[in-house]
Formats: structure tokens, sequence, C-alpha cells
């Protein structure tokens, strides 16, 4: 009778224990875990109908620019011979073939200034980033060099040679294009699917005789595009000597490929950016010419991209990145209160307040899409604070402990919106904000005996 009385009594002894109940809270937060990951694929989910919209309206607007030009492009002749054998009279004959290649030659001096002018476009509750440039362009040629390739002067075809831009995002262009070459004013038509690039669109003057420019040594050239794009602007330095210099009012550039600006002329404010580069034919691994097939030199260009920061899903998702810490904490918590005063906590009562925990989350998107994450997480974060602070009322029957818990949970609030908000230093920070609370925890959780119930 004795071991059947103390069988019953030690199961409810162990369910009371401290023990048991952190287990049972454990695996609730665990549990919890599931609901937390349905609101982060609701965010994704959300941020991917973003880059739809975003899509579209830079699509209509125009996409991103990219520049590779001005080249020269000169066509040559090239003789291939070939011989037949007559099979009755064994006599061989000879053919000779003429076909017609192209150098290109890249200019010695090419200089730019372009202006960007940027604004926001705005859909629903999404928007992005679109921007009107103005580009000038001006440089100069030198004399094309064929001995490389031992082509004879008779072979050159001085008469026929145009003046080549690669470049995407056609369609966008405001304004004719027309190219000052030495005293020649020539018009740029749309090229599509050259055999140089199959993939490129580009643009390319009519016949201009080089012959009619007795000056090679100092060819020089001028003109200007005008484009609406978005998300970005780059260019190949194909300049022998390449300088840039672009200006904008937008004031969180992000400066891209191979080559950064000038740090010493680079100047970044709310009202904008100016940023300058120079670079040079040795800073670049590809020659000032080409002969036979245009090569594909976009891994070498040089740009901005015109991007938002951190977007308002970006913030969401990092936020919903710190739900178990939340949950984690705020069960510690309760559960040290419960260790300390002997007060009893169901594990329902837990349930509901880890809901209301994730309920942040929800309430956080929702109220981000109509306003600012600013506002929103403000408005998110005090409204559990006073739901779980009055719940906790009735749960802990006085208002000493439920004033800790409010005032917990809004430093924890706190604390993780200062995190989100940094770039930098987030990793710092949050590592010193979690030492911090596990030295607190030590702290408050020394003189509990865990051995008692």
């Amino acid at each position: 009778m004795e071991n059947q009385d103390s069988q019953p009594t030690t199961a409810t002894s162990f369910l009371q224990s401290h023990t048991a109940r952190l287990i049972m809270v454990g695996v609730l937060t665990l549990i919890l875990l599931l609901p937390l990951q349905l609101v982060n694929n609701l965010i994704r989910e959300r941020e991917l109908r973003q880059a739809d919209v975003m899509n579209e309206i830079t699509d209509k607007w125009g996409k991103e620019v990219y520049f590779y030009g001005p080249i020269l492009k000169v066509p040559y002749t090239i003789f291939s011979e070939s011989e037949i054998v007559n099979q009755m009279t064994k006599q061989v004959s000879k053919t000779r073939t003429a076909q017609t290649a192209y150098a290109y030659f890249f200019p010695e001096v090419l200089n730019n200034t372009s202006k960007v002018e940027t604004k926001l476009l705005k859909r629903n509750n999404y928007e992005a980033v679109v921007f009107t440039t103005k580009m000038n362009f001006n440089g100069n040629y030198t004399v094309p060099d064929f001995s490389a390739k031992n082509i004879p002067e008779e072979n050159i075809q001085w008469d026929k040679a145009t003046i080549l831009i690669q470049t995407e995002n056609l369609k966008s262009i405001k304004e004719e294009i027309k190219i000052k070459l030495g005293g020649t004013t020539l018009t740029l038509e749309p090229v599509y699917n050259s055999e140089e690039n199959p993939d490129a669109e580009g643009l390319e003057t009519a016949f201009v005789n080089l012959n009619d420019h007795k000056d090679l040594k100092n060819l020089t050239f001028e003109f200007t595009f005008q484009y609406d794009g978005s998300s970005r602007i780059s260019m190949v330095p194909i300049g022998k000597t390449t300088t840039s210099k672009m200006t904008s009012n937008w004031a969180s550039p992000s400066f891209n490929g191979n080559f950064l600006p000038n740090d010493k002329s680079k100047h970044i404010s709310a009202a904008g950016f100016e940023a300058n580069w120079k670079i040079l034919h040795i800073n670049r691994p590809f020659s000032q010419s080409s002969f036979g097939s245009l090569p594909n030199l976009q891994k070498y260009a040089f740009g901005v991209d015109f991007v938002i920061p951190i977007d308002e899903y970006q913030k969401n998702e990092r936020a919903s990145k710190y739900g178990f810490l939340v949950i984690g904490l705020t069960f510690l918590i309760f559960f040290l209160i419960q260790s300390v005063s002997k007060i009893k906590i169901h594990i329902f009562q837990y349930s509901m307040i880890g809901l209301a925990l994730i309920m942040f989350y929800t309430l956080l998107i929702s109220i981000t899409e109509h306003s600012s994450f600013r506002l929103a997480y403000i408005i998110s974060a005090l409204s559990v604070v006073v739901l779980i602070s009055l719940y906790s009322v009735s749960i802990l029957k006085n208002r000493k402990f439920p004033m800790l818990i409010a005032i917990s949970l809004a430093a924890l609030y706190g604390f993780i919106y200062v995190i989100i908000q940094l770039e930098n230093y987030a990793l710092l920070v949050g590592s010193i904000g979690l030492f911090a609370i596990l030295a607190a925890v030590m702290f408050v959780s020394r003189k509990i005996d865990w051995t008692k119930n």
C-alpha cells in the first residue's frame, strides 16, 4: 500500500517541480516557432509582391542604364585561298575569296559628366526608385593601328567606318542622339542582335569617310544621352584615360563594379552625392583595340546603384528574426516571477502570452504597409506591452510584477528596434545587449532553490 501511494505522489511532485515547468515552457516556446514561421512566410510573400510591382513600375519607366562606347568601327578586307583538285586531270586550281572583317578601336580619352535626378514612384503600398539622367560625353581617338595584324593599307575600308555604342534600355532614351565627330554631325540609329553581341542592343551611325578627317591623331567626338531609368547606372571605361563625374540628389548611393570613385573627391550628404572616377588603361585587363569581334566587357563596368538601403519589408524580416528571443526572454521573466513568488501560472496562460507576442509581427507588417516602419513598430509594441501587462495583472494578482513585465518588454522591444536600425554595429550592440540580459538573469536567479517546488 505504501508503494502504491508513493508512486502517484512522486509523479505529482515532479509535475509541480521547477524542472517540469521549465520543460513545459521550453516545449511551448518551440511549438510557437510554427506560427512565427508562418509570419515569416507572410513577410516574404509581401516582399515578393513588392518586387513584382517594382519590376512593373520600372519596366514602364525604364530599366537600368548600361553604356559601352563610343567605339570606332573600321572594316577591312581579308583574303583566303583555297585549292580545288580536278579528279580527272589532277590539275590544281586556286581560288581567292574576299571577306569583310571589322576592327574596333576605343577612344584615347573618354570624359563623362552625368547629372541624375531621382524620385520615388508609388503604387498602393509599394514604391520604387526611378531617375532621369543627362549624360554628356566627349573625347578623342588616335590613329587606328592595323600593324599588329599585318593588314595592308589598301585593304582598309576607311570610307566605311562607323561609330558604335552598345547599351541597354533603348526605349527609355528621350532625345535623338547626334554625335559630333570632328566637323561632322552623325545620327545614331538602333541596331539589334549584332554579330558582336547577339544579346545586346546598340546604336550605330551611317558610314563616315575617315579620309575626310586629315588629323586622325586628334579625331574628337562629343554627344549627349538622356535616359529614364531605374536601379543602376553603369558604364565601361574604354578610354585609354577615362574620367567620369556623377552628381545626384540621391542620398544613399551604392557604388558598384570594378572601380570605386576617388575617396578624396566623393561627397555624400542628405542632399545627394557627387562622385568622380579616373581610370587608366593599365587598370583594366583589355587593350584599346579588338579585331574580328567586339568583346563583352560588362563585367569591367563601374557605376552606382540607386536603391532603398533597407526597405520596410527587410526591416520586418529582421524584426521577425528576433521573435524566438522575445518569446524566450518573456517566458523566462514569467518563469522567474513564478519561481520567486510561488504564484502558479498555467501552461494555457503561457500560450496566450506567446500568441500575443506573435501578434506583434502581424500588426507590424500590416501597419507598416499603410505608414512608416517607425510608427508601426511603436503602435505594435505598445499594443502588445499593454495587452500582456493587463493580462498579467489577473494572473499575478498584484501590480508590482506586471509593472516589471511592462518595463522589461518595453526595454526589449526598444533594444531590438535599435539593432534593426543599425547596419555596421548591429552585431556588436546585439552581443553586448544579450550579454547584459544574461548577466541580469543570472543575478536574479542566483538565490532560487531549484530543488524545491
